[in-house]
């Protein structure tokens, strides 16, 4: 099942893939990355007392000031790279454990040069490839694309949302 990259033993990392539903529309949450330039996801290094989607969770706290629901298994895995080639250690990259997180409050981040921002699933992938190498890119618009599927997927089959029970209980009263 593994990908033949993935099978490299590459250092790991975990992220949360922040979202929120506003209607029948979602929305990314990205931050900026530390050098500002660049936008992402919460992520960080897992800690041997959390479990993977607990250090993500941790991570959409500091880095973002969001708290939610994330689920406990990874949907998607995913290569990252930090530094560039022409500096002093290069490029390193990073298998990266995806988990969604639903968005219920937005507080002060504990990093507040992150800049927390919400958007469409169009410009969160427009976002996240400007300034990267295409590969790079292409690896977090394909995020976004698995992130929706999964959604869309529990949307239809999870039932109804409270929302449309209430507006279907009201259209028969």
């Amino acid at each position: 099942m593994g990908s033949a990259r993935v099978s490299k033993s590459l250092p790991l990392q975990v992220a949360a893939v922040c979202f929120r539903r506003r209607g029948t529309a979602v929305e990314f949450l990205l931050v900026n990355t530390n050098g500002g330039n660049k936008w992402t996801f919460p992520k960080g290094s897992p800690e041997a007392r959390l479990s993977h989607s607990q250090a993500a969770e941790r991570e959409a706290a500091e880095e973002a000031g969001a708290l939610g629901t994330i689920e406990p298994r990874h949907f998607h895995l995913y290569i990252h790279s930090k530094g560039v080639f022409w500096q002093p250690g290069g490029v390193q990259e990073f298998v990266v454990k995806a988990f969604l997180m639903e968005i219920h409050e937005l507080r002060r981040a504990d990093e507040p040069q992150r800049r927390p921002t919400w958007f469409s699933p169009e410009e969160a992938r427009q976002r996240l490839a400007k300034g990267r190498e295409v590969k790079y890119a292409h690896e977090l618009e394909a995020v976004i694309d698995r992130a929706l599927e999964r959604l869309h997927f529990h949307g239809e089959h999870l039932g109804p949302t409270s929302e449309s029970r209430h507006a279907r209980a009201a259209a028969h009263s």
